[in-house]
Parts: C-alpha cells; structure tokens; sequence
C-alpha cells in the first residue's frame, strides 16, 4: 500500500513467474491503471516542456523582427532591404556615442549630413535610403525586370558621404518671388541644378541658364538635354510602361495625353523611388495632403544626394501671392485649397530645415 502507482508493477514486489505472474485479471487491473496514469502523466509533462519552447523561440523571434531563411534570401539581401520592402524603408543608423567627436560628412562649411545640428532632423533623416529606384533595392516582376535592366543603371549614380568632397545642389522651384530677383548666376555656380517644371528659356537671370536633374512625370515630360538627367516621378504603375515605350516603341496609349516619344539621354534616366516616396510623406509632410508636392520631392532628392542645398523658387512672393514666375496668374493660391498638396505645411517643413541649417533658403522678391 506504500508503493506509488508510477512504480512498475515489476519494480513493486509484484509475483515474478509462477501463479503470480499468470493470474487472471483481478491482478492486471491496477497494474494496467498504474500504466495509464504514468502515460497520462508522461504526456502532459512533455506537454509543458514543448510549450516552453515554443514561447520561447516566439520570444527570441519577436526580439530579431522575424525568422530569417538565409537560403531563400538573395545575395545582397540584407543591405537592400530597407528601401525593398515599403514601408520598411528606415536603414541602420551609424551614429556615434554621445561623448564621441562627430566627423563632418563633407568638405563644404555646412554639410547636409552633419548629425547634431538639430535632433528634430537627426529624428527624422534616414541617411541609408535610396532616393532612385535601382535593381539592387526593388523586386520586379519578370517582363518588367526585362526592360529595368535595359534602361535603369544597377546602382545608384549618387556615392555616400565623402569628408573631402563639397558637392553643392540649387533646388529651383517655380514660385513668382524669383521673377526680378537676379538669382540666375548664383544658381548656375552649383554642381546639381535641379527642377521640376520650370522653364529657364527666357528666365536665365532669374532663374538660371542650367539644368542638371529634371524631374517629370508623363504628362509634363519634355525633350531633355544629353546632359541632363531625367528623373520619373511614377505616380501610377502605368508611368512605368510609358516610360518603356517613349524610350523605343512610342505605342504606349493612355487616359492622358502624353509624349509618345522621348529624346533624353538613356544613360541618364533615374526613377523615383516608391520607398522614397513614401519616406517623404511619412517623416516630412506627415500625411499632410494627399501626397508630398513635386518641390518637396526635389527638395529631399536634393538632401540625399548633396552636401550642401540652397533653396530658390519656394513659397508666396513678397506680396504674399502664391503664383509662376513665368506666367500671370489671377487666381494666385488657389492650388494652395485642393487637398492634394498641404502648401502651409510644407512651408512650415522648409522653414524648419532652414532654421536647422540644413537648407539655405533664397527669398526672392
């Protein structure tokens, strides 16, 4: 009666041979009950100790940010991962200790990338994401991928930070205070002039005689220069295939009248990047709008490729008109209300970069 029943029958002086060992089954009962309590048992210890480990290794996963299959991973994987998958488009920060000197970023007085200046941008600037559209940062489907690796160069044209390099950018945007205001010159003295819509024919004192990156969409897309890069700004998938077929075939047809064939040097095509994109509405413009404005685009193109960036064509005129510089407009500030765009707020954005010295904004007349 001492004996505990997960004791076998043969270890619990039960007969061994003769009599004993053959009796019917008034004998077998307890020993067969023994042995299912022991089994019961025995399962639900191995129970508890699968559930440990299985909370565990949900545990230690959740801390990684998810299970990695190495060999389903292409090489490369990892570097470009934060610009591949959207929104994941925040990169590993390389910031040093608090107490630790800080390198400046470039040779220019004032560099773009210099941490420290201001926390409200270090917060929000990812210096790791690509602004163009790359093989090395986006999955394709396959005919897609066809004509990508056609057109688009494999890596991005823009190198990273050089601490012996000062390359400085002119941002022109189209506003109606660069009418009168003689900054042609001053624009033209930097590396990269980039703008959107703007037309310099006409307008060289103001607003420059030289374009480096123009930045268009299908519908305002126009014959470029051999040495001017042009940059896409899809907004729909469809701009892909037109992009395609104004570069060769010019079949494309659309809801929209677009050019249907496109004289740019092909070696200088750039996409916008989606990744990008979305980064800007996230972090900048904070959802204000539908979507960041074209200036805007340019303006963090600009931060991310640059060392130093100087602003000219933004905002209202001196009167307070919201308008072209090369056209008369008596409807002056009313795209400002459309919802599209969030005009107050991206001036509001423009004003911090200025007042954390990352921007120099020319104010124009």
């Amino acid at each position: 009666s001492e004996l505990k029943p997960w004791l076998g029958g043969g270890l619990a002086g039960a007969p061994v041979g003769g009599a004993g060992a053959s009796s019917g089954g008034g004998s077998g009962g307890p020993e067969k009950g023994g042995r299912v309590r022991c089994s019961r048992r025995m399962w639900v210890l191995l129970g508890s100790v699968g559930l440990v480990f299985l909370t565990s290794l949900l545990y230690s996963v959740s801390l990684r940010g998810g299970v990695s299959f190495n060999y389903l991973e292409p090489p490369g994987w990892e570097e470009s991962r934060r610009v591949k998958l959207v929104p994941n488009y925040a990169g590993a920060h390389h910031l040093s200790p608090p107490d630790a000197p800080q390198q400046k970023t470039c040779a220019c007085a004032r560099c773009v990338g210099d941490p420290g200046v201001s926390e409200w941008f270090d917060e929000n600037y990812d210096p790791d994401i690509s602004p163009v559209w790359t093989r090395d940062n986006i999955q394709l489907p396959p005919d897609v991928y066809y004509w990508w690796v056609q057109v688009i160069p494999g890596r991005s044209p823009y190198g990273s930070w050089d601490p012996g390099r000062c390359l400085r950018c002119a941002v022109v945007g189209n506003s109606g205070n660069l009418r009168g205001a003689g900054y042609g010159e001053t624009i033209d003295g930097h590396n990269y002039i980039m703008i959107n819509l703007a037309p310099t024919v006409g307008y060289e004192e103001d607003a420059g005689s030289l374009t480096t990156h123009h930045f268009m969409y299908p519908e305002s897309a126009k014959n470029l220069a051999a040495n001017v890069s042009f940059v896409l700004v899809p907004f729909k998938t469809l701009d892909l295939v037109w992009i395609t077929s104004a570069l060769s075939t010019g079949q494309i047809r659309t809801y929209a009248p677009v050019k249907q064939f496109l004289r740019v040097d092909k070696d200088k095509v750039q996409i916008f990047n989606p990744a990008f994109f979305k980064y800007i509405h996230d972090r900048w413009t904070r959802h204000h709008g539908r979507y960041p404005s074209t200036g805007m685009l340019v303006l963090f193109f600009a931060l991310h490729v640059c060392d130093e960036v100087n602003v000219f064509g933004f905002g209202a005129d001196s009167r307070g008109n919201w308008h072209h510089y090369w056209e008369q407009n008596r409807y002056s500030g009313e795209f400002r209300k459309t919802g599209v765009h969030d005009a107050d707020y991206e001036a509001q954005t423009i004003e911090r970069l200025a007042k954390a010295r990352k921007i120099t904004v020319f104010p124009g007349k």
